[in-house]
């Protein structure tokens, strides 16, 4: 039987340490959530592992170091709130919401996203949900967002992303570029929105479900 407590440590200390991540409040979150809930049944045992996880549908849960290094750049302070997207079966919103005060992971796929709630009641997560929806279809509403997190490699970041920026928002995505991919974080400042690339990464593609609908919040 895996000691999943155990296999956590070892993936803090032997992937996210040694990969420069050093935000103490990240690398607490990616101790404390269990991984092991969120990957299919028949990847249990291997949650842990230095590589990304195929979930179906078109969709992947990052390896543990490339997404940490996203958070770390992202800054989240605990009062902020949080767009995930891309949120697979969960586990990110999960360490989201160990990170800030709110999060809402969008979904493309309903059958993810119905597990994906599950997951995170399981897990007694009570400041996330999961909504469905295609990340090229949602549209400025109500509300704002603190960071946007982007849960997988694009080639551009739809414009309408940075619509959803409250004031000295930060979104943070890979882009791609050929066979390479560079991880970038948008800063919103007025009417402005300043890019920085930081570092090269590896994440699977975000593949977005195509819709006529517009998403508004």
């Amino acid at each position: 039987m895996v000691d999943f407590e155990r296999a956590r440590k070892i993936m803090v200390d032997n992937q996210l340490r040694t990969s420069n991540v050093t935000d103490r409040r990240v690398l607490a979150a990616m101790l404390s959530v269990p991984r092991e809930q969120f990957v299919p049944a028949d990847r249990k045992a291997l949650a842990y592992i230095d590589d990304a996880h195929d979930l179906g549908h078109g969709r992947s849960l990052a390896a543990p170091a490339p997404f940490a290094k996203l958070l770390q750049l992202a800054e989240i302070e605990s009062g902020d709130a949080v767009l995930d997207v891309g949120a697979g079966l969960g586990y990110s919103t999960a360490v989201l919401a160990q990170l800030a005060h709110e999060v809402i992971g969008v979904e493309a796929d309903a059958g993810l996203a119905a597990e994906a709630k599950k997951s995170l009641a399981a897990a007694g997560v009570s400041n996330a949900d999961i909504v469905v929806g295609s990340f090229d279809s949602l549209a400025p509403g109500a509300r704002s967002f603190d960071v946007i997190v982007l849960e997988g490699a694009v080639d551009t970041v739809p414009p309408g992303l940075f619509s959803l920026l409250a004031e000295g928002g930060r979104l943070v995505a890979l882009i791609q570029r050929g066979a390479a991919a560079v991880a970038n974080v948008y800063v919103k400042s007025g009417d402005a929105v300043n890019a920085r690339a930081e570092f090269n990464a590896s994440l699977p593609p975000l593949q977005s479900v195509q819709s006529a609908d517009v998403f508004v919040f």
